[in-house]
């Protein structure tokens, strides 16, 4: 009996060092703990109201034309939609960033860590998408830190209120610290519909939206973001 005791213990020791060591990831400042301690309990009660946790893992959609993001929450191992946030604004047009100050804002599939939250951020509080991806390296694409941030202004980022932000940093934040060790952003230039490709078919981007349907596809059906891996210049997929 004592040895299941004592190895149950270390168990629950090592699962605490886990959760404190991905938790000191996480930047943090005066601003950033004012911000979660107001706007935590707020989003709680929301998602407890539609069956969600706070600090389940979660996963962004972008969508460009309609200039939306979503943030789906895990439920029983799939997602579920919580919320659908209004972007202030992008920059340029439909289509993929190709070099540094193009002033285009990403398309693609993307994952952000806790390092990558940045609660000092000169427009309120953002966090950086993780351009240039594999993907994107290997067409030769330039340019870094590309930001979903707040303060309603954008050269190559995504921007939406200050109020917004808050709240999506702070879910992001809570499921960081509830485990999840990086959260998945897909940014598509439009709902991948069959009538949507076909309305852009004579777009010069429309192979790369094409392999970027695949992806979203996936999730339409699943209800879960595959695994994305690059080969031959292309995203490859595989279902979770």
């Amino acid at each position: 009996m004592k040895p299941i005791i004592i190895t149950v213990v270390i168990l629950f020791i090592g699962l605490f060092i886990a959760d404190v060591s991905q938790a000191t990831d996480l930047p943090s400042t005066r601003k950033s703990r004012r911000v979660l301690g107001k706007v935590r309990p707020i989003l709680a009660n929301d998602l407890l109201s539609r069956g969600l946790s706070l600090s389940s893992p979660i996963f962004i959609r972008i969508f460009k034309k309609s200039g939306e993001l979503e943030v789906w929450v895990e439920n029983l191992k799939k997602y579920k939609l919580f919320k659908t946030y209004k972007l202030c604004r992008f920059s340029g047009s439909l289509g993929p960033k190709i070099r540094r100050d193009d002033r285009q804002s990403p398309e693609g599939f993307y994952f952000v860590k806790p390092n990558q939250l940045n609660p000092s951020s000169q427009y309120h509080m953002s966090f950086n998408i993780g351009y240039p991806n594999a993907y994107d390296r290997a067409h030769g694409r330039t340019g870094s830190a590309l930001m979903v941030h707040g303060n309603c202004v954008s050269i190559g980022c995504y921007a939406i209120t200050n109020e917004k932000i808050e709240e999506i940093y702070t879910i992001a934040d809570a499921a960081f610290r509830g485990g999840q060790s990086f959260f998945r952003i897909h940014i598509f230039p439009f709902r991948m519909t069959k009538k949507n490709m076909e309305q852009h078919k004579n777009s010069k981007w429309h192979g790369f939206w094409k392999n970027l349907k695949q992806g979203y596809d996936i999730f339409e059906i699943e209800r879960k973001p595959p695994d994305v891996m690059v080969k031959n210049k292309k995203y490859v997929f595989e279902k979770i």
